[in-house]
């Protein structure tokens, strides 16, 4: 929270011109340097000070964290190449930071070991892990991002193969088809083939409104409140999990059908339609 105070104390006294202020009012005082995120890196010590609690969080989590904060900050001052820029960056809840990162992994000055099923975190320690596939030889582990999720939490291990696959050249290719992505269907093939939308979130959307009414009838803060957010945060994490397994499911059979999958390149968001 330092951090970002800075940062808006810094844009407060300097967002306006030297000859001219607000005639409502402007801070006053020593016009203070330009704070990025070297200043605000060597900044940390002072900060660990300041809150005895940091000294409990691994220092490499805490530069990604503002790592973090300075992509958004550029974001939001700096356009992109359209000419648009994002949100002014807010404030974190308490629980609304839902994820922390070690960015190196199983080496010597790692903060994050993973071996047979046990994950060792500095600062943290010693756990076992439920593997969801085996972890690849020969490829090289970049970062560890630990995620809390509604029904628990995850770990994340990100890796890096060196090599590139070649794509089969077009007089080995014996079987093709085009894509056409629709509003009706979810899509269309070049061959008459369709695949109807699956509609989870309207499968689900009467008993999710039922729970969202109860969530309103409970005193925000309380056990039950948050027993029933919970409750309602597992119902839309399953349809996401739905809909990423039903979108697998379909680029899977395609892929094993076809050696050549063509699709168009739409700008979907220009060709949709406005109603006032």
């Amino acid at each position: 929270m330092k951090d970002s105070l800075s940062l808006i104390d810094w844009l407060k006294r300097t967002r306006c011109q030297i000859d001219r202020c607000s005639i409502v009012s402007e801070p006053i005082g020593e016009i203070p340097l330009k704070v990025n995120y070297y200043t605000q890196q060597s900044a940390l010590k002072e900060t660990k000070l300041l809150f005895p609690e940091y000294k409990g969080i691994w220092a490499e989590a805490q530069q990604v964290n503002l790592q973090r904060l300075k992509k958004a900050w550029e974001r939001w001052l700096i356009p992109d190449k359209s000419g648009r820029r994002g949100g002014r960056p807010r404030f974190k809840k308490p629980g609304q930071l839902r994820s922390f990162v070690y960015p190196r992994v199983n080496c010597p000055k790692a903060g994050a070991h993973i071996n047979n099923g046990v994950l060792k975190l500095s600062k943290i320690g010693e756990m076992p892990v439920v593997m969801h596939r085996p972890l690849p030889d020969g490829f090289k582990f970049k970062t560890c991002t630990v995620v809390h999720k509604a029904d628990g939490w995850y770990c994340c291990i990100a890796v890096e193969d060196g090599s590139v696959p070649v794509a089969k050249p077009l007089d080995k290719v014996k079987t093709s088809v085009g894509v056409d992505v629709g509003l009706k269907e979810f899509l269309t093939t070049s061959e008459g083939e369709t695949v109807a939308i699956q509609q989870f979130y309207r499968k689900t959307q009467n008993h999710l409104a039922r729970q969202q009414r109860r969530l309103e009838r409970k005193q925000k803060g309380s056990n039950r409140h948050k027993k029933q957010q919970n409750f309602i945060s597992r119902i839309h994490q399953r349809l996401g999990r739905q809909r990423k397994d039903f979108h697998y499911n379909v680029a899977h059979k395609l892929v094993k059908s076809y050696d050549l999958i063509a699709v168009e390149d739409l700008n979907i968001k220009g060709r949709a339609i406005r109603f006032s």
